[in-house]
């Protein structure tokens, strides 16, 4: 189950936002959509970055002028990735050692392709085991 490629998992249709985007804005999608983190992409779909909720926190906390900023004056650009061909358990393994909860996926040319959480790992892992649970079925249904 580990040895699974990750796009096998991934989920495939990220909420993404770009550099120029202002950071009020994409607050307010982090909030409706309830995510901790955002990949941000060019206009070729080129992975650029990734903006957390910490991001945005210390943001606030730095600048009086803070809901003026755009995404590329706050986000992170020396960001982990990985392949859609990688192991689903080296995704795992990034996880555990780096503690991060969000991996962009790309292919060679550096274009978003999906994203993988660790809860897309412990989902997959789950599922395998239990193939029928009984609690909270509705909320692992494949996204």
């Amino acid at each position: 189950m580990l040895n699974e490629q990750v796009r096998k998992i991934m989920q495939k249709k990220p909420t993404v936002v770009h550099p120029q985007d202002s950071v009020k804005e994409v607050a307010k999608i982090m909030n409706k959509k309830r995510l901790q983190q955002l990949p941000v992409v060019d206009k070729d779909k080129k992975l650029v970055g990734l903006i957390t909720s910490y991001d945005l926190w210390k943001n606030m906390m730095e600048n009086k002028d803070a809901d003026k900023k755009s995404v590329k004056d706050v986000m992170t650009t020396s960001i982990l990735k990985i392949a859609p061909k990688d192991k689903v358990g080296t995704a795992a393994e990034l996880f555990v050692d780096r503690r991060f909860k969000t991996i962009p996926v790309v292919n060679l040319r550096n274009e978003l392709k999906g994203v993988i959480t660790a809860f897309d790992v412990i989902k997959h892992v789950y599922k395998k085991e239990y193939p029928n649970p009984i609690l909270y079925k509705e909320k692992l249904k494949d996204s």
